[in-house]
C-alpha cells in the first residue's frame, strides 16, 4: 500500500572513529582506565527532571534523531514536550576537562554499565586491546544480543554522540526497497533537504581533501577503488568542516585529528545537541529529564498514559520511581530499545491493542567491516581524521557500499579499513522471554554471510587487482570479517505494518513510533538522515491531523 494521505485519530487536541580504540595500550601507553574512576566524574548538570504525578502533553521517550525531531516540531506547534533520555546529559567536563574521552583511551565515560570495555575492533597486531573500566553510565552502549553486538549512543542526543557523522541520502533509485509504502517524491523534494537543513550536512572542500595529510588514508582508498573500476564518492558529513581545516591548522583545538568519535567528540561534530535540540530547548517548550528510563506505558483511566519511569545513578542503580501521565507518547529509543519496550509491553498486557508486526522487521544494515594490507609504498598515514569523508559504491552490481573508514592509531600502519553497508536479506525477530523478564532477538551470525560475500565483490577484486592481502589481527585471531556487530540497527516496529504509515501504533491511539525501528533494516547507506527525514515527514502529518 502507498498511502501517504494523514489520517487523524479522532483524540481531542493538546496543549571513527578512532576504531582501533585501545591502541595506546599495545603501544605501551598508560591504561588511562584504570586511574580514572567514578570518583573522579563530575557530577551531571542539572535538569529540570521530571516530577513524580505530572501530566504532560507530549512524552518523548528518546533523545536520538527521531525523539529530537518530534520534539522540534511539536514544541513549533505549540505542543509542551517533555523527553526522557536514559542516558546523561553529557555536559560537564571530566576531571581531564573533556567532556568525552579519547577513543584510544577508554576510561570511565566510555561504555555504558561494563566493568570492561567491548571495542569494535578487538585486536590489534596480535593483542586483544579490550581493559578494565569502572561501571557507569557512559556513552556507548555495546549490546551483546542474539549472535550480534548492537552499538548504540547513550546520552542526550543519542547515536548522534558516537557515530562518524556520515549524512547519506540513499539514491532515488534504491528508495523503494528502503520505505516501500513511502511517496518518494515528497521524501526528495521536501523531507531529505529538510533533515540535511537540520542536521547541518556539509561535505569536505575537495581541494583542501587533496593535499590534508589526515586525508592521506582516502586517498589512498580512492585510488585502489578505481584502479579496480569502483566508483568512488564523496560523502556528506555533519562535521563542522571549516573548524577542521582549523584543526589541521592548528588554530583550535584538535578534534577529529586526535580521533575523537567512538566515544564522542569535543568539538567539531554538529551532533544533535547543537543542531535540533537545541532548536527545541530555545521553543521554551522542551525539557530533558536525563538518566531516567521508561518501563511501562498504559492506557489511563482518565485518559491519555500512564507511564512509569525509574531515575537511574551513574552506576546504574534506580534512585527514584515515578510515575506520569501523557496525553501522547512518541517512542524514540532507538530500534533496539523501541522495539524491546513495545514487545514487552504487549506480551505483558500492558499495551494489549500492539498488533503482531511489533518487534519484527529487524536488520542490521548489512554492516560487515574488515582491513587490508597495503604496500609499503602505499602508506595510509599516521595522522587520520576520524571523520569519514569518502566511500565505495558498488550498490548495484554487488550490493555492497563500503566506507572507507578512518584508522586512527597515531602510528603508520599501511592499513585500508572499511565498515560496509550490504543488501543482506535476513530479518530477526524480538520475542519477550517470560522466564527472565527481559526481551530476545533471534538473530544468528551466521545471517551475516551474504554480507561477507557482498563486501568481496569490492575488496577481493581490489586485493587482486593491487596485490594485497586482508588484515586478519583485527577482530580475532586469523579472523578476516568483522561480521560480529552492527552500528546502525533498523526495524522492529516497521512502518505501515506495526503502525500506520505515518507511525501511528496501531490499536492505541496517541501512541507513535518515531524513529529508525519504523525502517525495515535496511536504507542502503548510513541511516540516520533516513531516519530524521521519515521523521520529519512523519510529524509533520501527525501534527496536522491529530493536533
Amino acid at each position: 500500500m502507498n498511502d501517504d494521505s494523514p489520517r487523524g485519530t479522532g483524540l481531542r487536541g493538546v496543549s571513527r572513529r578512532r576504531f582501533i580504540t585501545g591502541t595506546g595500550s599495545v603501544l605501551g601507553s598508560a591504561a588511562l582506565a584504570g586511574q580514572l574512576g567514578p570518583a573522579h566524574a563530575a557530577t551531571p548538570a542539572a535538569a529540570a527532571v521530571i516530577e513524580p504525578g505530572a501530566r504532560v502533553p507530549a512524552l518523548v521517550i528518546g533523545t536520538g534523531y527521531g525523539g529530537s525531531v518530534a520534539a522540534l516540531r511539536l514544541a513549533q506547534a505549540g505542543v509542551d514536550v517533555h523527553m526522557v533520555e536514559m542516558g546523561m546529559a553529557w555536559d560537564t567536563p571530566g576531571s581531564d576537562g573533556k567532556i568525552f574521552a579519547n577513543t584510544t583511551s577508554p576510561d570511565y565515560r566510555s561504555y555504558w554499565l561494563r566493568t570492561r570495555t567491548k571495542q569494535p575492533l578487538s585486536n590489534f597486531l596480535g593483542f586483544p586491546i579490550d581493559r578494565d573500566v569502572p561501571r557507569y553510565t557512559g556513552i556507548l552502549d555495546a549490546e551483546e544480543m542474539g549472535g550480534i553486538i548492537v552499538y548504540q549512543g547513550r546520552g542526550v542526543g543519542g547515536g548522534s554522540l558516537v557515530n562518524g557523522g556520515m549524512a547519506v541520502t540513499p539514491k532515488r533509485e534504491n528508495f523503494a526497497a528502503v520505505l516501500p509504502s513511502v511517496d518518494a517524491g515528497p521524501m526528495y523534494s521536501v523531507y531529505y533537504p529538510r533533515a540535511n537543513a537540520g542536521l547541518g550536512v556539509g561535505t569536505v572542500d575537495p581541494t583542501w581533501f587533496e593535499t590534508a595529510d589526515c586525508y592521506q588514508y582516502a586517498r589512498v582508498g580512492r585510488k585502489h577503488a578505481e584502479r579496480s573500476g569502483f566508483p568512488f564518492v564523496f560523502v556528506p558529513d555533519v562535521y563542522d568542516w571549516d573548524y577542521m581545516e582549523q584543526e589541521a591548522a592548528g588554530t583550535v583545538p584538535k578534534s577529529a585529528l586526535a580521533g575523537e568519535i567512538l566515544y564522542g567528540n569535543n568539538y567539531g561534530k554538529k551532533s544533535l545537541q547543537k543542531t535540533y535540540l537545541a532548536r527545541a530547548k530555545a521553543t521554551g517548550r522542551v525539557s530533558v529529564s536525563p538518566l531516567h528510563k521508561v518501563t511501562s506505558v498504559a492506557p489511563a483511566a482518565g485518559g491519555g498514559y500512564t507511564v512509569v519511569i525509574d531515575q537511574l545513578n551513574t552506576t546504574g542503580g534506580t534512585t527514584a520511581t515515578k510515575t506520569v501521565t501523557a496525553d501522547r507518547v512518541f517512542f524514540a529509543a532507538g530500534s533496539v530499545g523501541t522495539s524491546k519496550l513495545l514487545v514487552r509491553l504487549k506480551a505483558t498486557g500492558a499495551l494489549p491493542g500492539l498488533n503482531s508486526e511489533v518487534g519484527k522487521g529487524w536488520g542490521d544494515n548489512g554492516n560487515v567491516m574488515c582491513g587490508r594490507a597495503n604496500h609499503l609504498w602505499d602508506p595510509t598515514g599516521a595522522l587520520q581524521s576520524s571523520i569519514p569523508c569518502s566511500g565505495i559504491d558498488n550498490w548495484a552490481a554487488g550490493g555492497a557500499f563500503a566506507e572507507v573508514a578512518p584508522l586512527p592509531t597515531g602510528i603508520e600502519t599501511y592499513a585500508s579499513f572499511y565498515l560496509s553497508i550490504t543488501k543482506n536479506p535476513h530479518r530477526a525477530q524480538f520475542s519477550y522471554n517470560a522466564g527472565t523478564g527481559g526481551v530476545d532477538l533471534n538473530w544468528q551470525t551466521a545471517w551475516k554471510q551474504p554480507s561477507i560475500d557482498m563486501a568481496k565483490t569490492i575488496f577481493d577484486k581490489i586485493n587482486a587487482k593491487e596485490g594485497t592481502i586482508y588484515r586478519t589481527d583485527l577482530f580475532g585471531t586469523y579472523k578476516i570479517w568483522g561480521d560480529h556487530l552492527t552500528y546502525h540497527p533498523l526495524g522492529g516496529a516497521v512502518l505501515n505494518k506495526a503502525t500506520d504509515n505515518y507511525g501511528r501504533l496501531h490499536g492505541h491511539p496517541g501512541l507513535y513510533v518515531i524513529d529508525g525501528a519504523l525502517i525495515p533494516g535496511n536504507t542502503s547507506v548510513n541511516p540516520f538522515v533516513t531516519i530524521t527525514a521519515l521523521a520529519e515527514r512523519n510529524i509533520e502529518a501527525i501534527v496536522a491531523a491529530d493536533l
